[in-house]
C-alpha cells in the first residue's frame, strides 16, 4: 500500500501514462491528484477519463478545473433565446479559460457524445478541494495553489476558494510546524532560489510538485509519500512558455 501524489497533468497523456507504468499503481495504492489535469497539453480529455475509470485515484480541484466547470456547463446547454441573452454573463469567463489554454479540452470535449460530457462535468464538480492525510506518522496538506493569504491564525476552513486554487504558495514562509503542504500550480522553474528547477521542490515544508509538464522542458512527477521517492517523466518538447 503506498500513497502517490502527481499535479498539474495539463493534457499531456502520455507522460500520465509513463509515470502510472514507473511506479506501478496498484488496486491497494492511492494516487492523489493536486488539479490542473485539463487545458494546455494535447489530450486533457482523454487524461480525464483515464483518471475516471480509476477507482483509487483521487483528484483536487485546480484552477483550470474551475474555470472549465463554468463554461462547459454553459456551452453544454440548448441555443435558445435565453441562453444567447445569457451570453454577455459568460463572456468574461470564456475568455479568461481561452487565455488560460482551453482549446484542446474544448476540442476533445466536443467529440464526446452528450452522456460522456455530463458525466465529466459531474466528475469535476465532485473533485475535492483540499485533503488532508497522514503518511507514515507524518502530516500532509494536500491542496493546489497554497494559502493565499496566508495567516497562522487562520484555520484551512477560513481560506476562500481562490486563496487554496489560484494563489501561489509563499516557500519563504513554513505554515505549519508539523505539517508538510504539497501543492502544484507555480512550476518549480519559476520558484526564486530553486537549486534543481524542473524539480520536485521541498522547502520549509513545502512539498511543490509542479514541475512544468506542458511547458518547455518540463516534465511530469509524482511522489510517493512513504518513501519520499520522486518520480519524473521524460522532458517536454519546446512547446509553450512557463508562467
Amino acid at each position: 500500500m503506498a500513497t502517490y501524489v502527481m499535479s498539474d497533468i495539463h493534457g499531456e497523456y502520455e507522460k500520465f501514462v509513463e509515470i502510472l507504468e514507473m511506479i506501478q499503481l496498484t488496486q491497494s495504492d492511492t494516487l492523489y491528484v493536486l488539479g490542473d489535469i485539463i487545458d494546455r497539453g494535447p489530450n486533457p480529455i482523454k487524461v480525464l477519463t483515464k483518471l475516471m475509470s480509476m477507482p483509487n485515484a483521487i483528484c483536487i480541484v485546480g484552477n483550470h478545473e474551475l474555470m472549465a466547470l463554468k463554461c462547459l456547463r454553459f456551452l453544454m446547454q440548448e441555443i435558445t433565446e435565453s441562453s444567447i441573452n445569457e451570453m454577455d454573463d459568460h463572456l468574461v469567463d470564456l475568455l479568461l479559460w481561452q487565455s488560460n489554454g482551453s482549446s484542446n479540452t474544448i476540442d476533445e470535449f466536443r467529440k464526446l457524445d452528450l452522456e460522456s460530457r455530463q458525466d465529466a462535468v459531474e466528475f469535476i464538480k465532485d473533485f475535492l478541494v483540499y485533503e488532508e492525510i497522514t503518511v507514515a506518522d507524518k502530516n500532509y496538506l494536500l491542496v493546489h495553489a497554497g494559502l493565499g493569504n496566508y495567516s497562522p491564525d487562520k484555520t484551512i476552513e477560513e481560506y476562500s476558494l481562490d486563496e487554496l486554487v489560484w494563489m501561489r504558495a509563499d516557500y519563504d514562509t513554513e505554515y505549519f510546524k508539523d505539517v508538510y503542504v504539497v501543492s502544484g500550480h507555480t512550476p518549480t522553474q519559476i520558484i526564486e532560489g530553486n537549486p534543481k528547477p524542473g524539480f520536485i521542490y521541498r522547502h520549509n515544508n513545502h512539498i511543490a510538485i509542479d514541475c512544468g509538464a506542458c511547458f518547455p522542458g518540463g516534465r511530469l512527477a509524482a511522489i510517493c509519500l512513504e518513501t519520499g521517492e520522486e518520480y519524473y517523466s521524460s522532458s517536454n518538447d519546446m512547446r509553450g512558455t512557463v508562467n
